[in-house]
């Protein structure tokens, strides 16, 4: 098997892992059985349990990214806004574990740690208040603190996808997005 593959199939499993036992019960072994690959195989591709968990979320990360388009004004703008929240909620319930071990699980487990899950959240806060002022800019989204907006608009996804992944909510994704959109239409978009 490739290194690339490798490494893959160890990440693929302590996604498992942590979903199975949670972050803090999770352990080194855990994840090398259930990849099938000896202990020092593991340490050749990760440091410990916590630089394989900031791998799946950097990844996430980088997958949030993708998931967001920027929006056409001259387009269908309530459409295309859907379409970013669907891609967004899809990503986040895909990413289910993921999600659940930013949410509730992996927090507390060192200071060093819980920065690193503060970072992934800035990150998303950044994304989203300059497309927030983009669409500001262009008449797409209601004047006000784009800072504030973002916090609102995380501070609901947060909440949602808790419900979701950590509570054990089955509403369907598009109820979600439809609630986030209303959401957004009666406090940030402009003409919706």
């Amino acid at each position: 098997m490739e290194k690339g593959q490798r490494r893959q199939q160890i990440l693929t499993h302590a996604r498992q892992v942590f979903a199975r036992s949670g972050y803090h019960a999770a352990k080194v072994d855990d994840i090398v059985a259930a990849a099938g690959v000896a202990r020092g195989t593991f340490y050749l591709y990760f440091e410990d349990k916590r630089a394989i968990f900031e791998e799946i979320v950097d990844r996430l990360l980088v997958r949030f990214g993708m998931a967001i388009s920027r929006v056409d004004p001259k387009g269908d703008v309530g459409a295309q806004v859907q379409d970013n929240i669907r891609g967004i909620v899809r990503l986040l319930v895909e990413e289910r574990v993921t999600t659940k071990l930013l949410l509730s699980d992996a927090h507390g487990v060192d200071h060093a740690f819980d920065r690193k899950i503060q970072l992934f959240f800035d990150q998303v806060h950044s994304v989203l208040e300059e497309a927030l002022a983009e669409g500001q800019e262009r008449g797409i989204v209601g004047k006000g603190d784009a800072h504030l907006q973002a916090t609102m608009i995380i501070g609901a996804l947060k909440e949602i996808m808790h419900e979701v992944v950590v509570r054990g909510w089955d509403d369907d994704e598009e109820a979600i997005v439809a609630g986030l959109f209303a959401f957004l239409k009666r406090g940030v978009l402009t003409g919706e």
